[in-house]
């Protein structure tokens, strides 16, 4: 099988996964949500090594599949751990976007939305939880606005995962939620992580992302 085909393939077994996810969510069918949300970022990342995606771009998804199956489990221990494979896949994706140029307005409004979810959260999180949501929604935020330096898609998907953790950290702090608040989750969630992978991808193929210069090349700075 050609790489090309095989791209294609991963690629439309990660949209069956997600169709079949979000159905068993709104369904209300726990077990499909078990067997189909472990399938969805394995798939991606197997799809982006395929398409020859940077390593760091593959170790941030299979990251995310370790948040998520952790998310599985309805217990602290396992919401402290998938928040912290989370925020490492996190740091993976600020070494993709290092060289990226942000717009400083939409830092500032990066800026004035993170430190107003933190203080209107931090009384309804637990104690134990309200440090950790903080830190990591300080990295979550600059990952999402590097993401923006890198293209619309990239820029979308970052700020599509804020809003995903948003609604799960408004879950955990008790406010009232959407309708069936798993598939909305799940669905900003895998939007995220496609369209992260594909401004990556997109932009790899326009320019590497990280170029190395030869032994003897001048590097300008």
């Amino acid at each position: 099988m050609r790489r090309a085909d095989l791209a294609r393939l991963l690629l439309a077994a990660f949209a069956v996964a997600t169709a079949a996810d979000l159905v068993s969510l709104l369904a209300g069918a726990d077990l499909g949500h078990q067997i189909a949300k472990p399938l969805l970022m394995p798939l991606l990342a197997a799809y982006a090594a395929v398409r020859g995606g940077p390593a760091l771009l593959v170790v941030a998804l299979l990251f995310g599949w370790g948040g998520d199956v952790f998310l599985l489990f309805d217990a602290d221990p396992a919401f402290m751990a998938g928040m912290g494979s989370f925020a490492a896949g996190h740091v993976c994706y600020l070494l993709l976007f290092r060289r990226t140029r942000t717009n400083p307005y939409l830092a500032a409004g990066y800026a004035v939305a993170l430190v107003a979810t933190v203080v209107l959260l931090w009384p309804d999180l637990p104690a134990e939880l309200r440090v950790p949501v903080a830190g990591y929604s300080l990295l979550l935020t600059v990952m999402a606005l590097r993401a923006s330096g890198l293209g619309l898609y990239a820029g979308l998907g970052g700020a599509l995962f804020l809003l995903s953790d948003t609604l799960i950290a408004t879950g955990v702090a008790e406010w009232p939620q959407l309708p069936v608040p798993d598939f909305w989750i799940m669905l900003t969630y895998v939007a995220a992580q496609y369209l992260l992978t594909t401004g990556v991808l997109a932009r790899q193929a326009a320019t590497p992302l990280s170029p190395r210069p030869a032994a003897g090349d001048t590097v300008r700075t």
